[in-house]
């Protein structure tokens, strides 16, 4: 009980000195927010594995380190040519660059956008416009229920903030980089990112996060994404952080009448990993997708924890998440499909299928269906298995050798969720991964100039 205080002072030790650093701003409407999520935290405490909703998690790692706040920037540090070595190298697209969890405008990158459209950074409108982001900051990710959501809650300060207008179509993605340099020992970094998208409008987000050093930090995000009615968001994760690195991460959706909303998870990096992903279909006629894929070796953990709330009539979901893991790797995957009383005729498909390469491999699965209408057409499955003795066989029986055989059919069965990425550059980049990852010849990719 001892050390549960004392983990909760540093971060209330933390609030105080960021407070200061607030000055003016401290006294917000924003701020009285603040104040009742960090108020919130203390009540909660970090979860433990008694909680049902973490009982394969431990986040013992993550209480233990006195994380904090970085105290200055140091994109100086960073070059544009080390960025674009590093990242996804997304051409003709907008880029916001956020290093150690702020903004980095030297590091950023415009290009023209349609008219009704802002894309600058949440501090920013923050200092300026506040009344962009009140009428959604906070009101969706719940932090009464999350610690740490709570902890992010508490320490806004900055992260993206996107608004598409009515009635606009942003033809080009737009990237959320967020890289941590680990510049201070033992740094955490809370990124707010709000998304929302007018009614009839359509835009596709790439939100990314790259550790450029195998060092000990921390990553707790919080992501708001608000799709109004017949709007249309794909949205896209890739987390290749430090493998020493802790990520926690929460995105939460409230879709609109006919909107439809696809999101697409590749987890590459980290050794606690945590993404949570909640969405709630809000109105009749919603579309929803999500899709994930995640990697993890040696001691990685990495868990996935979803929730699709049919809230209303008429509205369809489909799910699918798979996992490689090698070493002594440790997946959980916890997915809800949630139809309330009143959401009939609701369509929900969800799927997770894991790959086990070694014995000493886990997987936790728990695929839920909690369903209180009755004119539904709801199913769920989970398969945990490793590769099949018949596929490797007829393959070395046409001459390929036994390590390659394995490696293409783990390609095959990740490349099944990589081949549905939209942004071609992502997908050829992470394509390029994968097959170094394999340890795979590289072929020339379908639309690749020779």
């Amino acid at each position: 009980m001892i050390e549960v205080q004392e983990e909760k002072n540093i971060y209330q030790s933390n609030f105080a000195r960021f407070e200061k650093e607030l000055g003016a701003n401290g006294h917000s409407g924003i701020h009285r927010v603040r104040k009742a999520a960090m108020k919130r935290f203390s009540e909660l405490g970090f979860p433990t594995t008694r909680n049902e909703e973490w009982k394969f998690t431990s986040v013992a790692p993550i209480a233990k380190l006195p994380f904090k706040p970085v105290s200055g920037r140091d994109s100086h540090k960073l070059s544009r040519e080390q960025l674009d070595r590093a990242s996804l190298r997304i051409e003709n697209c907008s880029r916001l660059v956020f290093v150690d969890g702020l903004y980095a405008p030297e590091l950023s990158s415009s290009r023209p956008l349609p008219a009704g459209v802002i894309l600058t950074s949440l501090a920013a409108v923050l200092n300026a416009h506040p009344e962009w982001a009140e009428p959604h900051l906070a009101r969706h990710a719940r932090y009464q229920e999350h610690a740490f959501t709570a902890l992010n809650t508490g320490f806004i300060r900055d992260g993206a903030f996107l608004s598409v207008a009515k009635g606009v179509v942003v033809e080009e993605p737009i990237e959320l980089l967020f890289v941590a340099t680990a510049a201070e020992e033992g740094s955490v970094a809370h990124p707010r990112n709000l998304i929302v998208a007018g009614a009839n409008s359509q835009v596709t987000v790439v939100e990314s996060y790259l550790g450029l050093n195998q060092e000990v930090y921390f990553t707790n995000g919080v992501t708001e994404i608000v799709a109004a009615e017949n709007s249309v968001i794909d949205h896209y994760k890739i987390q290749r952080e430090s493998r020493e690195a802790f990520h926690v991460a929460t995105m939460q959706v409230q879709q609109g009448q006919r909107s439809k909303f696809s999101s697409q998870f590749i987890c590459l990096g980290g050794a606690l990993v945590r993404n949570e992903v909640n969405v709630t279909l809000d109105a009749e006629g919603c579309e929803c997708t999500l899709n994930g894929l995640y990697l993890a070796s040696g001691q990685q953990h990495i868990d996935n924890h979803t929730l699709i709330d049919h809230a209303k009539p008429r509205c369809t979901s489909h799910e699918l998440y798979k996992g490689i893991l090698d070493g002594k790797a440790h997946g959980v995957f916890n997915g809800k499909i949630f139809v309330r009383q009143d959401a009939q005729k609701t369509d929900a498909k969800q799927t997770n299928q894991t790959l086990l390469l070694s014995d000493n491999a886990v997987i936790n699965t728990k695929p839920q269906l909690e369903i209180y209408a009755d004119d539904v057409k709801c199913t769920h499955g989970a398969t945990i298995g490793q590769l099949q003795e018949e596929a490797i066989f007829y393959l070395r029986s046409r001459g390929i050798g036994l390590e390659e055989a394995r490696s293409l059919l783990t390609f095959a069965f990740a490349n099944d969720i990589i081949s549905r990425i939209k942004v071609e550059p992502i997908r050829v980049q992470l394509e390029k991964l994968l097959l170094q990852t394999q340890h795979l010849p590289r072929t020339k990719l379908a639309g690749e100039a020779s």
